[in-house]
């Protein structure tokens, strides 16, 4: 007698899947001049770049709200964010105004802020600008133009609403890992040259509360080295070896404090089941580490967790392939270009990208000497589609240059750049690629005079 794999709980199939073929409608409200597929710091400001440009614009998100990393991934920790023009000088504008920015360090390039009042900011704006949002949303396929190949015409998602199609003139990847650049068949690298897989390690944050910052000021830091050695000894005189061994933490307000500890080595990011299992390792630790330093009492004695974080940290993802690489020598060099969309000031930060290195927690490339330096718009327009546009870490780029302009403040101001190109493109019906520089110049500049937020 014969027995069903699937009942019997079998891992073996006899049986290939196949998923019946159907057509798809695109409803007038799924039709638009720019999709963007991702909404963290990059998407969010390329939505709000094309709103403002003129065009029409859905704003597509996986989780259930709008921020990524900074809210999803509970990271109040915005790296490289000043002295950016437009979109990321209106919410740092908009936090100061509610009072919800906090520690600056590097000249105030770098700042924490209130996940909470980030996460309705950035709504506020979204909104404000009449952008289309659908959350709880992914990206699942994307289909080119039969009559033009190298278009982008469609692309698919799944939802509690089923699968739906939508079309657009123009698409904007921001979901980080290059997901719909990928679908589209664009190539792509993806960790260390010379080491397939090895990647810079995943964290996961959480908020903690039930300390007095005069009492643990000295263990408070954000970026800064001595903060964070004090707290690996205090974790370590509690008979603890986190995992990361500069465990970090952020104001975020009053009493309140975002607590970074942990590396999850050997995880790739493009892979569910391994990030599955580095998020329930890396909350584990958080448990421990957090239990650890309340059991020395003193100030540490009332420290419990608030809550953790529900995406961790992703590093590194694909790197697609654009008609500009940016690379370690733009970043020795200072390079300046015509073309430029965001200058990073934000250094080398490889961390170290194995468990066996985890004493050392950044990568001998990051003594590499850097000088601010440009991010043309050639490298966030995807070399394998004529209507694709890349914003956030996943940019081209190569493995040293990714870790200097993966950081936040950069997405703003990559994401605006691509936001702006998409939406001349749609409306001129242009190629990214053709698009006259002033221009784009142009409806950059224009950007820089605050949209006003309710």
């Amino acid at each position: 007698m014969k027995t069903d794999p699937a009942r019997s709980g079998s891992a073996a199939s006899p049986f290939p899947v196949h998923e019946p073929a159907r057509d798809l409608p695109v409803e007038a409200e799924r039709l638009a001049d720019v999709i963007i597929c991702g909404g963290g710091p990059a998407g969010v400001a390329a939505a709000l770049a094309a709103a403002r440009t003129g065009a029409r614009t859905v704003l597509l998100e996986a989780h259930g709200c709008l921020g990524g990393i900074w809210t999803s991934g509970l990271l109040g920790w915005v790296i490289d964010g000043a002295d950016k023009p437009g979109i990321m000088r209106e919410i740092i504008a908009e936090l100061d105004r509610r009072g919800a920015r906090r520690l600056r360090v590097a000249g105030g390039r770098s700042f924490a802020c209130d996940v909470e009042q980030m996460k309705l900011l950035l709504e506020d704006m979204v909104l404000a600008a009449g952008i289309r949002v659908q959350l709880h949303t992914r990206v699942a396929a994307a289909l080119r133009d039969p009559q033009a190949p190298g278009r982008v015409a469609a692309l698919l998602t799944e939802s509690k609403s089923g699968r739906q199609a939508w079309a657009a003139r123009c698409f904007v990847d921001a979901t980080g890992d290059g997901d719909l650049a990928a679908q589209a068949g664009c190539g792509f690298d993806f960790g260390r040259p010379g080491s397939p897989g090895e990647t810079q390690p995943m964290s996961l944050i959480a908020l903690v509360t039930g300390v007095r910052m005069q009492e643990i000021e000295p263990f408070v830091g954000g970026g800064l080295n001595e903060p964070k050695k004090r707290l690996l000894a205090e974790l370590r005189r509690a008979g603890l070896t986190p995992s990361y061994a500069a465990p970090t933490l952020f104001p975020m307000r009053d009493d309140l404090f975002a607590f970074m500890a942990n590396h999850e080595y050997g995880a790739s990011g493009l892979d569910a089941a391994q990030v599955t299992l580095a998020t329930l390792r890396a909350r584990a630790e958080v448990h421990r580490l957090v239990a650890g330093l309340r059991s020395l009492g003193g100030p540490w004695s009332g420290l419990r967790i608030v809550a953790t974080a529900e995406q961790i940290g992703v590093r590194e993802g694909r790197r697609i392939r654009a008609l500009y690489t940016v690379n370690r020598d733009d970043l020795v060099n200072g390079v300046r270009h015509e073309d430029a969309v965001c200058r990073s000031t934000f250094g080398i930060d490889v961390h170290s990208t194995t468990a066996a290195a985890r004493e050392r927690p950044c990568d001998p490339a990051n003594t590499t000497r850097t000088q601010p330096y440009d991010i043309p718009l050639r490298a966030l327009i995807a070399a394998d589609a004529d209507n694709l546009l890349l914003a956030g870490r996943c940019i081209g780029g190569d493995f040293e240059a990714h870790s200097s302009y993966r950081v936040t403040g950069n997405a703003v101001a990559l994401g605006q750049g691509a936001g702006v190109a998409a939406a001349l493109a749609a409306r001129s019906g242009q190629s990214p690629r053709a698009l006259a520089w002033p221009a784009v110049r142009a409806a950059l500049e224009a950007l820089d005079r605050p949209a006003p937020v309710s």
